[in-house]
């Protein structure tokens, strides 16, 4: 091998070296920049992947809240990609966007159930044990960042809805608020849940979650003095996510909510197409 292709060959290596970097770069989406891949593993090694937003221009001295998205059935998988954007995308987006963290920076925690399982059962109302690694993903999240106790929030729409639903029963008094999308629960503890501010939204033409069954579900919550907020959409199916992030109010009332005080902007109403 002559010295004059070595010469040649090498600057031509180097420049690759330099250029691999700027062509993985390329291939990062902006969701791979934004919302950090993790991954929880427990003592029997199983896994579960999450991804975690985290505010920009972040300050470890001071104190930040974090709220738990809970992915709907078409963001189930283990690419720790599709609870991002498997149906879900516009409500985690919406909770990413610059306009909301400018207002309310927040870190979101959004672990991924895995294909052909559930956050919890509806019926029985127990949480899976994904639902109960989320729980330790979280913990792990709380000791490695500034995270405020009084200001973590749940959130999720269908099936992540009926996760919402089981977290708030199994886990009491961790919750400053909750919103849930679209979805049921056949209650086991409905005093656990009094304690915390929620905001449901129902559909009234809803053929996956019987509105019916919300209806009732809202009467229960009411007689047991639940703090409790109910929108009610008319002309509207299962799909109501463009509809609930694009409430003016959303955001100005999850953010006044703060564990240990008193809830603001309840309203206790029946099937109006606007509770407030």
């Amino acid at each position: 091998m002559s010295n004059r292709w070595l010469w040649k060959a090498a600057p031509v290596a180097a420049l690759a070296a330099i250029l691999a970097p700027v062509a993985f770069a390329q291939q990062l989406t902006s969701d791979d920049i934004e919302f950090r891949k993790k991954e929880y593993v427990n003592k029997k090694g199983e896994r579960l992947p999450y991804r975690l937003y985290v505010p920009l221009g972040y300050d470890s001295s001071q104190k930040y809240p974090l709220l738990l998205w809970l992915h709907g059935g078409d963001g189930r998988g283990s690419d720790n990609v599709r609870q991002l954007n498997g149906g879900n995308q516009i409500g985690t987006h919406f909770f990413s966007g610059k306009q909301v963290q400018l207002k309310f920076p927040m870190f979101i925690l959004l672990p991924q159930c895995p294909s052909n399982d559930n956050w919890s059962d509806p019926d029985l109302n127990q949480p899976s044990k994904w639902l109960e690694m989320t729980m330790s993903a979280l913990a792990d999240v709380q000791k490695e960042f500034s995270i405020d106790a009084s200001r973590i929030y749940l959130a999720g729409q269908s099936m992540g809805g009926l996760g919402v639903w089981s977290t708030l029963q199994a886990y009491p008094g961790k919750w400053a608020a909750a919103v849930i999308l679209c979805a049921y629960d056949n209650f086991t503890d409905i005093a656990a849940i009094a304690h915390t501010p929620i905001w449901v939204f129902q559909g009234q033409q809803d053929d996956t979650v019987p509105l019916l069954l919300v209806q009732e579900m809202m009467k229960q919550l009411r007689k047991a003095h639940a703090k409790l907020r109910y929108t009610e959409y008319p002309k509207t199916g299962h799909e109501l996510w463009k509809k609930v992030f694009a409430e003016p109010d959303l955001l100005s009332w999850l953010s006044s909510q703060k564990l240990g005080q008193a809830a603001e902007g309840q309203v206790g109403s029946g099937a109006a197409a606007k509770s407030r």
